[in-house]
């Protein structure tokens, strides 16, 4: 059922089904899938919702309307409801409308917006979505973020690289929020890391050392510039990032510094094979 997601798709599921074991429930509903979406997904729900944290209020609100039992451990099996069955199949019917050949998590949100009655359907449709016209939003807002793309990069970003820089920004802003098991899944099974003594990790080591080797990207002053694209082929895209105000251990005095990031296509995804980072000498 799931060869088809993405794997910000794939983790919406996997935070339902936590959420459904932390609220006591022995099944997948709706509103689980809502709350995976909004965990994994910020900047899509900020894009249709428009507010910066829209988690706290749909959640309390959720809260308001079911009964909360004592924890499932997430080793439980949890099977869908019937409601979410429809979602899954609805969000396919929705990435087959659009021509695309994977299930993201927009589809995901198209399905939701299908589902009558459900309480997933209800807490969206009372914050003024509709279906008809997130369909018709969805392509605008593919066009845009190739306009975006194309600012960020200074030319034009070829189509089929677009996911790729999609994945690198979406990596990018989730070092703000710092958490690991949200950010590794970005990293390919063979990645490396090479800090600015030259100094290599892999994707193990990357894992154990992740807070302090990503702590200085989680400062609330630093910010991120993607300067160039230098490789863009169909299977491997090369960016240089420039950071400021990310001060790195033992080089207080370099305030700015650049991350080559290499990215490699694996089937329909893009995942980071490799991060170097290189300090900017003061002038």
């Amino acid at each position: 059922m799931f060869d088809r997601y993405t794997e910000k798709a794939r983790r919406v599921i996997f935070f339902a089904r936590y959420e459904a074991s932390q609220y006591g429930s022995p099944y997948i509903e709706t509103e689980h899938i809502l709350l995976g979406l909004l965990r994994e997904d910020r900047a899509l729900m900020k894009r249709f919702l428009g507010e910066a944290d829209t988690e706290p209020p749909i959640r309390a609100e959720i809260e308001r309307h079911i009964t909360i039992g004592e924890r499932i451990s997430t080793s439980v099996e949890m099977p869908l409801t019937d409601e979410c069955e429809k979602i899954l199949r609805a969000a396919a019917e929705e990435a087959d409308r659009l021509g695309h050949r994977h299930v993201g998590t927009e589809h995901l949100l198209l399905g939701m917006l299908s589902v009558e009655g459900s309480l997933a359907q209800q807490i969206l449709q009372a914050r003024e979505l509709r279906l008809a016209t997130l369909r018709e939003q969805l392509p605008k807002i593919e066009v845009a973020a190739d306009v975006e793309a194309t600012a960020i990069t200074g030319h034009s970003v070829r189509p089929s690289s677009r996911p790729a820089m999609l994945k690198l920004e979406d990596f990018l802003a989730g070092l703000k929020w710092h958490r690991a098991e949200d950010l590794l899944p970005f990293f390919a099974e063979n990645a490396r890391l090479i800090n600015v003594h030259g100094r290599q990790w892999n994707r193990e080591e990357i894992e154990k050392e992740f807070v302090a080797l990503f702590a200085p990207y989680a400062k609330k002053n630093a910010t991120h510039l993607i300067e160039e694209t230098v490789v863009d082929r169909g299977d491997v895209v090369v960016a240089i990032v420039l950071w400021k105000n990310a001060i790195l251990a033992s080089m207080e005095r370099v305030w700015a510094h650049r991350m080559s990031v290499v990215l490699v296509r694996q089937g329909e995804q893009w995942a980071i094979a490799l991060i170097q980072v290189t300090p900017v000498q003061p002038a």
